[in-house]
């Protein structure tokens, strides 16, 4: 199979799972949040572990072929806390009341709020997820580029974290418009957002690749991917369930991991 189309398939994968979220959504009342809590850690420690142990090391070790062991260091480094900055200043951009990461329980939609304002909610926070969806995006695919196994754990990994992303969406517009059929379109399009960023680092990219280019942005992929699992993943994972599922799901996601990177050694 062509690399392009493979990495493409997975970013859609990753992406559409808002779409899982819509559903849940829809189906709160047999929802499991300790399964999500659980979930979103295990998505957690995957995206931590990978970041550190594999999508650093090949990005350090891209750099140093290019411009020696020193500065590659160096250079890995700084772009790795340029990934996290990047991601930091998208999200200090979107206003709280808008920003996904900030809606805790799908039940916790407010009776009292205007069905206007609960819309506006929900427009804003599906345009806050596909701002969040383009360097996800850009992650996998150049993930799925490099190492197609690679890129098959982090895809699955950011399938699970984008669930809550299409409970953010959905709820409100549903309880505004009472249509499940505009809650889950909407919630579904957010997730657009990651083909289309990967797309575009693509083409932007694809003239001036090489060892450089690979290395700093794997870099900064890591940074991302940390960012994303400290910031949002286990937060809301402790919101929806307790300390130790959370906790629970980020270690068995650092072994399950683990051991699909010794197997492929």
């Amino acid at each position: 199979m062509n690399p392009v189309l493979f990495a493409l398939g997975l970013t859609v994968f990753a992406g559409l799972a808002t779409g899982v979220g819509s559903a849940l959504a829809f189906l709160s009342k047999k929802f499991n949040p300790k399964f999500l809590a659980g979930a979103l850690g295990f998505s957690a420690g995957v995206m931590i572990y990978v970041s550190f142990i594999e999508i650093f090391v090949k990005a350090r070790d891209s750099l140093s072929s290019y411009y020696g062991d020193t500065k590659g260091y160096w250079v890995t480094t700084i772009a790795f806390f340029c990934g996290i900055a990047l991601i930091a200043v998208i999200d200090k951009l979107i206003p709280s009341f808008e920003n996904p990461h900030e809606i805790k329980n799908i039940d916790q939609v407010p009776d009292e709020a205007s069905e206007k304002r609960l819309l506006r909610m929900g427009m804003f926070s599906a345009l806050a997820i596909a701002i969040h969806n383009f360097p996800e995006g850009l992650a996998t695919f150049m993930s799925a580029l490099t190492d197609p196994t690679l890129g098959i754990s982090i895809a699955i990994a950011i399938a699970i974290h984008n669930i809550p992303e299409g409970v953010a969406v959905s709820a409100p517009i549903y309880y505004a418009t009472k249509s499940r059929k505009k809650a889950f379109w909407l919630s579904f399009a957010s997730g657009l957002a990651e083909p289309v960023g990967a797309l575009l680092g693509y083409f932007i990219l694809r003239n001036v690749f090489n060892e450089s280019t690979f290395g700093i942005i794997f870099a900064g992929v890591a940074g991302i991917m940390v960012y994303i699992s400290l910031d949002e993943l286990l937060p809301t994972a402790e919101e929806y369930g307790e300390h130790h599922i959370a906790i629970g799901g980020l270690i068995a996601g650092m072994v399950v991991m683990s051991i699909s990177l010794l197997m492929f050694a």
